[in-house]
């Protein structure tokens, strides 16, 4: 199975470490109560900052909270699991986009954790594309907008929804989860499926 995998809020727990020290940053720094949506997966739509806060926050915390993020807890096994199942992984991210040391950033975490994937694509703000050239079998995201999207073009999507973004309908091609084992799952009975 040719499974397409994001990296933040899906191997990297770096949605979650974002999300506290822009929070802190916000009240702290910017002595604000600038949350205006929480449920919102973008710091652009999370808070009311200006232009000029949002960018100090980027250039000041980006990549020191990238290189101190964790795995997410069974991220590792799972990955090496299907890894050794024979299935393909791919990376597809838009790391490194905004800012190009975060890839390097992730291949020297996923160097240090021993882990490593069939391809790489990173910068990848519209991953529908890549999803349809690589001919992938399930997305693997956490942004509700790229769920939605590769799901309504009929590529299996899991959405590894945290408690506080925006929930999608479950069909035929979206599959909702909050863990490794619950992706684990799914997949297993995707592959019973072929």
């Amino acid at each position: 199975m040719k499974i397409g995998i994001d990296i933040d809020g899906v191997i990297l727990d770096y949605e979650r470490v974002l999300k506290t020290y822009g929070d802190l940053y916000d009240f702290i720094e910017l002595n604000k109560d600038g949350i205006i949506n929480r449920n919102e997966h973008y710091l652009r739509n999370r808070y009311n900052w200006t232009e000029e806060e949002r960018m100090n926050f980027v250039n000041k915390y980006f990549i020191k909270l990238s290189k101190k993020t964790p795995l997410i807890p069974g991220a590792k096994d799972v990955i090496n699991m299907l890894q050794k199942e024979g299935n393909e992984l791919i990376i597809i991210s838009a790391r490194g986009g905004m800012i190009e040391e975060m890839k390097d950033v992730a291949i020297d975490k996923f160097n240090e954790e021993g882990l490593s994937f069939d391809k790489y694509y990173w910068k990848q703000e519209d991953k529908l594309e890549v999803a349809q050239q690589e001919n992938i079998d399930v997305m693997i995201d956490d942004s509700y907008d790229v769920c939605k999207k590769l799901s309504e073009n009929k590529i299996k999507t899991i959405y590894f929804r945290d408690k506080e973004m925006k929930k999608l309908e479950q069909n035929e091609y979206v599959k909702e989860v909050s863990n490794w084992g619950e992706i684990y799952r799914y997949i297993m009975e995707e592959i019973k499926k072929l």
